[in-house]
């Protein structure tokens, strides 16, 4: 069983930039695919950026050339690099890890405001 725990969310100004990240308990970390999704108010929620094992990245149209997601292994940590932030990334940022099974951090609040 794998436990995600994500950081680095809180208040930015638009056209900033912020990290997130999102750290793993539990074995073969390396074997997951990992995503970032995000549920802004009254809206579903929907994938960000996803990296394969073999840290192939894909990403919404949204964010693209925007956001850039990675991955260390050796650290069991999967990052999320924000830049040129807008208003409607603005919401509540999830991290995935899916194998055969699929485990969802608690998430962490990201508000883009000026």
């Amino acid at each position: 069983q794998l436990q995600l725990v994500e950081s680095g969310g809180g208040l930015v100004q638009p056209g900033g930039s912020l990290r997130l990240s999102c750290a793993a308990s539990g074995p073969a970390f390396s074997l997951y695919t990992l995503g970032w999704y995000r549920q802004a108010p009254g809206k579903q929620r929907e994938l960000v950026a996803g990296i394969t094992s073999a840290e192939n990245p894909n990403y919404a149209h949204s964010v693209e050339g925007r956001f850039t997601i990675s991955r260390n292994n050796a650290k069991k940590t999967v990052y999320l690099q924000m830049n040129s932030v807008k208003d409607d990334d603005t919401g509540i940022y999830y991290c995935n890890a899916r194998s055969r099974n699929t485990y969802w951090g608690q998430g962490t609040q990201v508000t883009v405001s000026s």
